[in-house]
Order: structure tokens, then C-alpha cells, then sequence
């Protein structure tokens, strides 16, 4: 076969954005004293859009790729050329497929076209008769790292910021060879690292330095002169090909075939399953899919390899879990996100060059150190005395040398955060700030007392903000002078990881207002969403329902070993009695009152959670001597519980119809533009996974949509097969 045999199938993306195969020859530099070895006939991928757009590989553009490579084939075998490369426009190698069209692909059979497709250009890349190298300068992920895993050789730049193989993340297998051969080059363990730990791990990737280290390159350039410096390279390779000293090392790679690694290779793909069990309760196939692929082409030739990732990619495709993955990924974190419903226009914002924080404890010194970093601007931290407001900048400073430690920030920019972020006892310290914002005890008449205080010393126009998770916004600003400067800016613990950032608006906030904070979340690199000034907003609104309805099951007397475990079908990153004890039980307590004060009983506030807060219980659960989860007799002996037991299936029933109705409330409520954004909200603010699509793809799935509301919360087809 060839690429143009799959014509049939590019045809049916008239409108592609086709990455180009732009062939340049190049006469290899002579080393040694020697002559040229030769031209190597250089492939740069480049869809023309700029270096801000992301080149990625569809149908058109793999035929494009393909018909290339066969061209360069007879070249090599003419005599014509010595080598060839592959490389990126800038910034980007290939970002991999493009999943948009892989959405479209409605039939089992043209997604297994797309992946034989895939198989059919590598294999060219890799039997072209020359040695191929690629010359990696920018983002490496999925497929096109598999562009460089199918080369002969790999040359990668300092600094190429993101190498991965993420189709586990994506509902995918990395089935273009990248299962086959990573293994083989770098080892099991690193390849399921890399496959499968960094994929469930928030899509981690590599560094150029680290992916050098792990050995999926054979050599490290900087970015200043990387082209010039592999194509060097290369001619030196190329020109010793017959020398014993020409391969480059690699002492990561190994032989399957060895006992010893078949035996590496069975703990690494048993260590995978572990991972994948523990981050997802194998709730998504596809992580699972990887490993069994891996499990089994240890003993596969490369084509029998190819045959069943083929298979397994077509399959993959056509689930739901992939679309809502799909949805979740693209539709939400890469466009919506970036497009917040409800922003005003960005020109009606007010620059910041100082920022107030009222308090020092850990989430305001977490805040003062993310303004100083992302935003360069001065930062005042106060409290009631000079001890806890320099504790507070303590906190910074350590924070700040843990950085330098990490190699995550120099040493200049320590400095200049440090020197950023001051403490004091004095409110009039804000008296020239843009921006101030609460971080004090989560109590309304406490902050009323301190807005109260700040708007006696700063300036009109300056924009005070709360970072409270549940309280009203509007009752806060009731007694201001300027209820309209007053918005809602709530971070996610830790400040430093969470991306989410609900922006509460009230009724009396002003465009201006809600502008800056629009401004000031896209400068801390955090994704904002409008949310109407309601009750616990959205992520402790919706996760309060759900831990509400499993405590009141457990109040029930349903076993805590049964109702904490009800919900792993959903694979959720934690248990909900897990949950509880990492907020901590208080909080919990405090926000679920609040709910109950507004909604009623569809938040009941459990007594015997309560009496776990009155004897300063910290958790539920202890850690029993085999390492298993129990309930402490002493713990036990404090609650009492209702002689209705319910099994896991009828929890987890009862907990998605109850975030369906809550959910379904919230739309009407207006709290959010729509249900995109509620999943936006669940996955950056509760790391819930990308292949429940968020949570409402999910509830329509399952039923729960239709079975309480009466209709789906997305149109069929999106984020699911129908």
C-alpha cells in the first residue's frame, strides 16, 4: 500500500488545516578533513499558521507526509540523498493528531483507516533505505513523537518545553509505535512512566533535558543554534555509519527477548495497573488498553504490534469516554477557557500595580506569592500583629527558595520576589493599592468589619475582592459606600497548582471591576469563569451535594466501606470520606450549614459529622496495621446510624440523580452561562477526569439527566457517540 491509497479517507476533511511536508536538500558539512557525506533532504512541518497555532497531523496531512517520504525513498535508493530529517516550524514539532478530526470519525472503519494510515507514513519514515533523524525544536506529543520514536536517530533542543505521549490522558493508546518501540529504547519502567504516570498525572510532559535523560534522544542542543548543531551531528553520524564508534549510546534500551527484562517488563506493566487502578478505579479504558497492548508485543514483531493497536485504536475512537475526553480537552480547556462567557471587554480594565492582602495565614501568603511571581507587582500581606504578618512573608521567602532548589526559578527572580512581598500590621499600607483582597476567617460579619475598614483607606476606584468559597458577595458589599468595586475572586487550595478561578460577580459589581479581574486571572495564568453570586458558587456547591448525599447513606447505615466506595465507577480522584478529611471536617461542616440554610434539606447536615467536630476528629478513616482504612473504635463509639442500609449501586444512583437536580438548579439559577461551564469548573477546580467530560456528559450518560430533569444537559453528539 501506499498514503495515496487513503485518499478516500482524507477526502472526507475538505476543510483540514494541513500541516505541509516542505522539503529543502541540504549538503551535509564535511567533518574530520573528509568530504560532504552526502545531502540529507530536510522535511519541515508547517501549516503556514503562524508560530502561535499548533501543527497537527490529519488525514490530508499524513497522506501529504507519506506521498513525501515515497518520493524520498526512490531518491535514497537513486543514490540521490544521504539522509533525511524531519522537523517543526517554530515552537512545534507536531502536536500530535488532530483530535478534531478524529471526533468527526463517526465509523469504526475510517477510524481504523486513520490509524493503518498512521502505520503505513511511519513505517516509510522508518525503511527508507538512509538513515532518517528528527530533529525535535519544540512540542513533541503523541503522534508526532512518534514521528521521532519511528527515526533512525533523535536530536532534541533545551528548549523544547513539551515531549509526551498522552493518549491515555485523551482516551487513546499511543498507536502509531509508540507503545512498541518507547519500551524498547528506554526501558519498561520509563516507558510506563511516561505512557501512563505522566499521562494520569495532570498530562505531564518533558522537558527537552529530560527526555534527553531518559534517553528518547541521542543528543541535546540549545535552541539558539539546535538546526545548525543537528544537522552537524547528523553529518557525523552519516559519515561514520561503517565506524563501531558511530551509533550513538543508548544504555537505556533493552532486548525483550533477555529473561531478565521480560521479567522487568511484566512488574513495570503490573506497576502500570496499580497506577491506573488508584488514579482512575479504572473507570476509562484506555489506560488499561495501553498496558495491555505493551503486556503483550513483548513477544510481537513490530507489524503484529502495529495490527493490534490499529484494532485498538478504532475501538477507542468510537467510545464515550473518548468524546468526553475530546469535549472536556478541546472544547472547554482549549477554547473555552480561553474565551470566559460573560467577560467584558478586556479594554475596560484598570491597571494594577499593587496589591493588598488582608491576612497572613496560608492561603493569603499563598496569594501574595502568586501576585508577586506572575504579576511583578509590589505585595503588602497584613494581620492583627507583626509575628503572623512575618510569618506570612516567611512563608514567601521559603517558598521562594524551594523554587531556586528545584531549579524552577532563578536566582535574580528569587530576589525580586522577595523583595516584592512585605508584611505589616497596618491597614493604611493599602492606601495606595489597585487591588485588595480578604483572606480571613470564612465568617460574613468578619468581613463585612474588614471591607468596612479598607474602604475608610483606599481610594474609590481602587477593587476590593473576597476570596471566600461560599459566602454571599452581595451581603458583603450591602453596607459599602461602593458596592459596585466588590467582586468575588475565589482561588482553589493549593493556589499554586489549581487553575480554576471563580470570578463572583454581584448584582451592584461593575463592568470595570469585573474586567480588571478578568485581566488579573489571565496575568496568574489561572482560567477564570463568571459565576452569579450564589450560594458556594459552583465546585463546593456541586461536591457539598454529592459528599451530603454519601454521608447522609453512611448516617443511614450503609457500611463507610460501601458508601465511600459507591462512586468509583465514576473514577474520581479521591474517595468523598477522603475528600471530607482533606478539606477538613470542620470547613466542611461550616460550608454544608450554609447550604442548608439556603437550599433546605437537599443539604442535611449530618449529626454524627457533627460530633466528630465537636471531639476534634480529624478523619474517618485510620490506617489499620495492614494498611488497610478503618473506623476507630473511639471514633465509632461517637455516631450513631439509622437502620437503612443502602448498597454501592444505589448510592451512586442516588448521588447522580442528586447532581443532576442540583446541576439542572444552577442553569436555572443562572449561576453559570451554561453546563460547559460547570464542567470547565469540575475539572480545573476538583481535578475531576476528562473523560466524564467534566460531570454532565456523564450524568447524561448514565441516565440521570433525563431521569430527573427530563432532558439532556448537552445535544446528543456532543461530548458522547449519540
Amino acid at each position: 500500500m501506499s498514503a495515496a491509497d487513503f485518499r478516500k479517507l482524507a477526502d472526507l476533511f475538505p476543510d483540514e488545516a494541513v500541516t505541509h511536508s516542505l522539503v529543502q536538500d541540504i549538503e551535509l558539512p564535511a567533518a574530520d578533513g573528509h568530504t560532504s557525506p552526502g545531502i540529507l533532504a530536510l522535511i519541515t512541518l508547517d501549516n503556514g499558521l503562524g508560530p502561535s497555532k499548533p501543527t497537527t497531523l490529519g488525514p490530508n496531512t499524513l497522506v501529504e507526509l507519506g506521498t513525501v517520504l515515497e518520493e524520498l525513498r526512490e531518491r535514497a535508493a537513486a543514490g540521490e540523498i544521504a539522509a533525511v530529517a524531519v522537523t517543526g516550524k517554530p515552537n512545534f514539532f507536531v502536536a500530535g493528531a488532530d483530535l478534531s478530526a478524529v471526533t468527526k470519525l463517526q465509523e469504526r472503519e475510517h477510524g481504523l483507516w486513520m490509524a493503518q494510515l498512521g502505520h503505513e507514513v511511519y513505517a516509510t519514515l522508518a525503511n527508507l533505505g538512509v538513515p532518517s533523524f528528527a530533529f525535535i525544536n519544540g512540542v513533541a506529543l503523541g503522534g508526532g513523537l512518534e514521528i521521532a520514536l519511528q527515526s533512525t536517530y533523535r536530536t532534541v533542543s533545551a528548549g523544547a518545553g513539551a515531549l509526551a505521549l498522552p493518549e491515555a490522558f485523551l482516551g487513546l493508546v499511543p498507536g502509531w509505535g509508540g507503545v512498541y518501540l518507547l519500551p524498547r529504547l528506554i526501558g519498561p519502567e520509563n516507558a510506563v512512566k511516561v505512557m501512563i504516570e505522566n499521562a494520569l498525572n495532570n498530562n505531564r510532559t518533558l522537558s527537552g533535558l529530560e527526555a534527553f535523560k531518559l534517553g528518547i534522544a541521542d543528543a541535546l542542543f540549545e535552541p539558539e543554534c539546535f538546526l545548525e548543531q543537528s544537522v552537524a551531528w547528523a553529518a557525523r553520524v552519516v559519515a561514520g555509519a561503517a565506524a563501531s564508534d558511530a551509533a550513538p549510546e543508548r544504555p537505556a534500551a533493552v532486548d525483550p527477548t533477555d529473561p531478565a527484562v521480560a521479567a522487568r517488563w511484566a512488574d513495570a506493566v503490573a506497576a502500570g495497573r496499580a497506577y491506573v487502578e488508584t488514579k482512575t478505579s479504572n473507570a476509562s479504558p484506555a489506560p488499561a488498553e495501553v498496558l495491555n497492548i505493551m503486556a503483550a508485543n513483548r513477544t510481537m514483531t513490530q507489524a503484529e504490534s502495529a495490527a493490534l493497536e490499529c484494532e485498538t485504536l478504532a475501538g477507542l475512537m468510537q467510545t464515550d469516554e473518548f468524546r468526553a475526553t475530546v469535549y472536556a480537552f478541546l472544547d472547554l480547556v482549549q477554547k473555552r477557557a480561553k474565551r470566559p462567557a460573560g467577560a467584558p471587554g478586556r479594554e475596560l480594565a484598570r491597571p494594577v500595580t499593587k496589591i493588598g492582602v488582608v491576612g497572613a495565614g496560608l492561603m493569603a501568603s499563598q496569594l501574595a506569592l502568586l501576585f508577586a511571581r506572575q504579576l511583578g507587582v509590589p505585595v503588602v500581606l497584613t494581620d492583627i500583629d507583626q509575628e503572623r504578618a512575618d510569618k506570612g512573608v516567611s512563608y514567601v521567602h521559603h517558598e521562594v527558595d524551594k523554587l531556586v532548589a528545584k531549579g524552577r526559578l532563578s536566582a535574580d527572580a528569587a530576589t525580586q520576589a522577595k523583595t516584592l512581598v512585605t508584611g505589616s500590621v497596618s491597614k493604611e499600607s493599602f492606601a495606595d493599592a489597585d487591588f485588595v483582597i480578604e483572606a480571613v476567617f470564612e465568617e460574613l460579619n468578619v468581613k463585612k468589619q474588614v471591607f468596612a475598614e479598607l474602604e475608610a483607606i483606599v481610594s474609590p476606584e481602587c477593587i476590593l475582592a473576597t476570596n471566600t468559597s461560599s459566602l454571599s458577595v452581595t451581603a458583603m458589599a450591602a453596607d459599602l459606600r461602593y458596592p459596585e468595586r466588590l467582586v468575588g475572586f475565589h482561588f482553589f487550595n493549593p493556589v499554586a497548582v489549581m487553575p480554576l478561578l471563580e470570578i463572583v460577580r454581584a448584582p451592584k459589581t461593575d463592568d470595570a471591576v469585573l474586567a480588571t479581574a478578568f485581566e488579573l486571572a489571565k496575568g496568574l495564568k489561572k482560567t477564570a469563569v463568571l459565576v452569579k453570586d450564589a450560594p458556594a458558587f459552583v465546585v463546593n456547591r456541586i461536591l457539598l451535594r454529592l459528599m451530603g448525599e454519601v454521608t447522609a447513606a453512611f448516617d443511614e447505615g450503609t457500611p463507610a466501606d460501601v458508601a465511600d466506595a459507591a462512586l468509583r465507577p465514576m473514577g474520581l480522584p479521591m474517595t468523598p470520606f477522603t475528600l471530607l478529611a482533606m478539606v477538613g471536617l470542620p470547613v466542611a461542616q461550616h460550608v454544608q450549614e450554609s447550604l442548608h440554610a439556603a437550599f433546605g434539606d437537599r443539604f442535611p447536615v449530618s449529626q454524627n459529622l457533627q460530633k466528630l467536630v465537636d471531639n476534634k476528629v480529624r478523619s474517618l478513616w485510620s490506617t489499620a496495621a495492614d494498611g488497610s482504612q478503618e473506623i476507630p473504635a473511639a471514633t465509632s463509639a461517637l455516631m450513631s446510624f439509622g437502620s437503612n442500609p443502602s448498597t454501592a449501586e444505589e448510592v451512586l444512583r442516588r448521588t447522580q440523580d442528586a447532581l443532576a437536580e442540583e446541576i439542572g438548579l444552577m442553569l436555572e439559577e443562572g449561576v453559570v452561562a451554561g453546563p460547559e461551564d460547570i464542567d470547565l469548573c469540575m475539572i480545573l477546580g476538583a481535578g475531576w477526569p476528562m473523560f466524564l467530560g467534566g460531570i454532565t456528559p456523564y450524568l447524561d450518560r448514565v441516565g440521570a439527566s433525563e431521569r430527573v430533569n427530563g432532558r439532556r444537559f448537552l445535544p446528543p453528539g456532543v461530548a458522547s457517540r449519540s
